[in-house]
């Protein structure tokens, strides 16, 4: 399935001699944290897969290859995989990486204090057979495991353990959060949260480097019109993204350009629908609207994506109908369509359900996460109150936006999912199943949906290894959150990033940006 993505990785490949340069980008979003299992978000882990490496690593076309790992293989029927590792790879402040590391990286990764302990609910147990081999059982047979794992970073148990850091701590910090000791490509050298980050090479890493970097320096800049006009002014070589507003001018002045593609990620509303009352409104404590499906389906038809596409993302983005687009593992053509834009339908079914005199409720959502996001929340706000529906939008920078979905704050959210396995099984294990910390699922479901059927066929999905099978139940479960309405997927997050023409990079469909891979001619 990997081919696929063949053509949407874009690689720029520019004449011109290439010399060591320093390298110079600006996103909207500063990574939360260094430590890579204290935040399970795109731009920690994007940019952390620069600094830290897991057993297997995705290439320039998406597909899985070795890193840390240099094969694997199934232990029995179905029992789990055994990884034989890399010998001779060093950790930046010279440590051996060995089994150790990854057994103290799985405690630590799956550890009630992670935020990435939902990725290892199949596993069972971790065993160290020698200093290069280690065995991971699961509990039932898995056959996309290896395909998860890609973003499961390895740390020095050493390194951890001597600077108190054996956990990670995402509410408070530790000496992770602002230091980093990997095995990737490039060193952290300075961290300044905020401000900016800056990466040097490591000399001693194990794979052959493809850049020419001397050094690389990340400002994260929310205003998008002032990261247009350093890209412009020469200031920085590379921003992520370009508004799309901004793109037409971009290309067309001497010296930059823009980068196109197609994002893995779905942009969608989500749901307050597991709590009796409204929680973020003037109606706070009146009867939650939203458990009713009637009334998420409403909202549906209220949406005019078409428009959203138009209008804001200027053509640039697909609409969506499920959890994941059409690119991906296990996407239910069967039920491709998304709900018609039907005003008059909505209306309908709010006074079915006892709402025709409409309602209000509180909309949250980032304004610097994802592209045009704050635009998107303020068009889908107009759009509700076409049919009676009065959302009160509190729009918020992404850092204060993750800590009031987990303290439930809200009634409806917008949410972007890219499935790192690349597969449908990915985001409804997160977004899906019912929450339950102790098999680690559902860990993103801030509203809480819950179907019994949903929960019965998840296993049996991740253990189906005949493709026939594992698609008929995949379909069921499209099936069951789409007449659920547990979600409202709109569209396929469009990829625009802007660079000056002596940059050669390659541009993934999952928005990572590899620095191993860029060259200053």
């Amino acid at each position: 399935m990997f081919k696929l993505f063949a053509s949407t990785a874009l690689t720029l490949c520019l004449a011109g001699a290439a010399s060591a340069e320093t390298f110079k980008w600006a996103g909207t979003t500063d990574p939360q944290t260094m430590d890579p299992h204290a935040v399970n978000s795109a731009p920690v882990l994007g940019f952390l897969n620069n600094v830290y490496e897991g057993l297997v690593r995705r290439g320039k076309d998406m597909a899985v290859e070795p890193a840390l790992a240099t094969s694997w293989e199934p232990i029995g029927v179905g029992e789990g995989w055994r990884f034989n590792l890399r010998k001779g790879v060093k950790f930046h402040d010279g440590a051996d990486f060995t089994a150790e590391d990854v057994l103290f990286s799985y405690q630590r990764a799956s550890s009630e204090a992670s935020d990435t302990r939902s990725w290892f609910a199949p596993v069972a147990d971790v065993k160290v057979v020698d200093d290069y081999t280690v065995d991971i059982l699961t509990s039932a047979p898995n056959p996309i495991f290896p395909d998860s794992i890609a973003n499961w970073m390895m740390m020095d148990k050493g390194w951890a353990e001597a600077n108190s850091t054996a956990l990670p701590d995402k509410e408070n910090g530790n000496y992770a959060t602002l230091n980093a000791n990997g095995t990737g490509a490039f060193m952290l050298k300075d961290r300044q949260p905020g401000l900016t980050t800056t990466l040097a090479p490591f000399d001693g890493w194990w794979d052959e480097a493809e850049h020419n970097i001397t050094e690389a320096v990340f400002t994260p800049i929310d205003n998008p019109a002032t990261a247009v006009a350093a890209l412009l002014s020469g200031d920085v070589d590379m921003i992520n993204p370009v508004p799309i507003q901004d793109a037409a001018r971009v290309d067309e002045r001497d010296g930059t350009k823009v980068i196109r593609g197609i994002e893995a990620r779905v942009i969608m509303l989500g749901f307050g629908q597991d709590r009796d009352e409204l929680k973020y409104t003037a109606m706070a404590g009146q009867p939650n609207p939203f458990k009713d499906a009637r009334v998420r389906e409403a909202v549906a038809k209220a949406i005019n994506v078409d428009a959203i596409l138009k209008t804001i993302m200027r053509g640039s983005a697909e609409p969506a109908s499920q959890l994941v687009s059409p690119a991906m593992r296990g996407f239910s053509d069967a039920l491709a369509a998304r709900p018609a834009y039907d005003v008059a339908g909505a209306k309908a079914l709010l006074a079915e359900a006892g709402y025709g005199d409409g309602f209000s409720f509180g909309l949250k959502c980032p304004n610097n996460r994802y592209l045009n996001d704050e635009a998107v929340c303020q068009a889908v706000t107009g759009m509700l109150a076409q049919v009676g529906i009065k959302a009160e939008l509190d729009a918020m920078p992404v850092q204060n936006y993750w800590p009031e979905l987990r303290a439930d704050n809200f009634d409806m959210y917008l949410l972007g999912w890219s499935p790192g396995t690349f597969d449908h099984e990915h985001p409804v294990r997160f977004l899906v199943t019912t929450p339950n910390p102790e098999k680690k699922l559902g860990s993103w479901n801030f509203g809480g949906f819950s179907n019994a059927r949903v929960d019965e066929l998840l296993p049996m999905v991740q253990s189906e290894i005949d493709d026939g099978k594992r698609q008929a139940m995949m379909d069921e479960i499209t099936s069951i959150y789409q007449s659920e309405h547990a979600y409202v997927p709109m569209y396929v997050q469009p990829l625009v990033w802007g660079a000056q023409d002596n940059i050669e990079l390659t541009q993934r469909p999952d928005n990572f940006f590899i620095l191993r891979w860029v060259t200053v001619n």
